[in-house]
């Protein structure tokens, strides 16, 4: 199982006004039976925590025009790559590329106004990934 929550979401269900604190989210809301956790972060990327390891991945920057249907953009992109490798979370390195990946999905999604018009398409995303990280390679 899969969970990916905001920071406003981490506060409002554990209670704790420090949503940064990974003790807290840890306790509070990782399971033996979660294999990975998520929290968006907006503009600044996203936190993740598995069995194994945890890290953040950090944004993709961009201009934003409005952020409606970044969140889902950023869910899409992930679950292209889960998709793809179902066993992502057991490698890190593969964690990390995959979320990048969403990270860009929700940036490219803030580009331009609407929800539904603005959600990207692969090769939208792609070329920004290209752009910002040179050498970048697609998993999906």
């Amino acid at each position: 199982m899969k969970l990916q929550i905001s920071e406003e979401e981490i506060t409002f269900l554990t209670g704790c006004d420090d949503h940064t604190d990974d003790k807290v989210v840890l306790d509070k809301l990782f399971h033996p039976n979660l294999k990975l956790l998520i929290v968006t972060e907006g503009s600044e990327g996203c936190r993740y925590y598995t069995k194994e390891f945890k890290g953040r991945v950090p944004g993709v920057k961009v201009k934003p025009v409005d952020t409606t249907g970044a969140g889902d953009a950023f869910v899409g992109g992930m679950l292209s790559n889960l998709a793809f490798n179902l066993n992502l979370f057991e490698d890190e390195k593969l964690l990390r590329e995959a979320l990048l990946f969403a990270n860009a999905c929700g940036a490219v999604t803030v580009t331009e106004r609407g929800a539904i018009p603005a959600l990207p398409t692969k090769e939208a995303v792609l070329k920004l990934l290209e752009k910002v990280s040179p050498g970048w390679k697609a998993q999906t």
